[in-house]
């Protein structure tokens, strides 16, 4: 089992952390419940935007649903370990939500960079039949990418050898602390895939500047403020 880093030494402090995930918890439980219903009661949402804002709201939900609970429980019941197979799920799931929301935020983007700048092409683009397909398509990718990153960077990191003992820097598992514990030779190959998944998720974030960039020109160009 690991060690994880307790949020507090004395048992108020310990209730008082326990409070405040439960309210943070309950907070994106409320905020994202509310975007998953309105988009799936509202027929009128059924849109690529709103199919993709509605994944969103479920990936969110589920990378905080992986750490917070875990913390909760620890603060709870003043207990600071976790099982080696909890931490491989915790750090999968992790990966596996934050990879969909990078790729959906991605997928948006471009989404709003064809209707603003490219309205035309849009309509063209986008049909009933079209909009559905691409929207799978983007499901399909965005799951698959996260599900496959997950996977490599899990599986690759829980396969190295630890000697540095089993006490994590941090609340919840994550794989610079776990690394921290394994034997200095091993972890080249994990470090370079971390440094490959760094470039990926800058170049996402680069495409996201460059399409709102673009997107605020198209709306700068209109030309009265009531067109815009």
């Amino acid at each position: 089992h690991f060690l994880l880093l307790a949020l507090a030494d004395t048992r108020q402090l310990q209730l008082l952390h326990f409070c405040l995930l439960l309210g943070i918890s309950l907070a994106a439980l409320l905020g994202n419940g509310l975007i998953i219903s309105a988009v799936a009661c509202g027929h009128h949402l059924h849109t690529p935007m709103f199919f993709f804002l509605l994944n969103l709201a479920l990936s969110d939900l589920g990378s905080i649903c992986t750490t917070v609970p875990k913390a909760m429980h620890n603060s709870l019941w003043d207990t600071s370990t976790i099982s080696y197979a909890g931490c491989a799920a915790q750090v999968f799931l992790f990966l596996l939500f934050i990879g969909i929301e990078f790729s959906l935020l991605t997928i948006m983007c471009y989404d709003r960079y064809m209707s603003i700048c490219k309205p035309l092409h849009y309509g063209t683009l986008l049909g009933s039949r079209a909009c559905a397909h691409m929207a799978a398509a983007a499901w399909t990718t965005a799951w698959t990418s996260g599900f496959l990153n997950a996977l490599l960077h899990t599986a690759n990191t829980f396969s190295l050898p630890l000697c540095h003992g089993n006490a994590l820097g941090l609340f919840f598992c994550e794989i610079p602390q776990i690394l921290k514990l394994s034997c200095s030779h091993s972890k080249l190959r994990e470090l370079g895939l971390i440094v490959l998944g760094a470039c990926l998720g800058f170049g996402c974030f680069v495409f996201i500047i460059f399409s709102y960039v673009q997107i605020f020109r198209a709306v700068l160009r209109i030309p009265s403020e009531q067109g815009r």
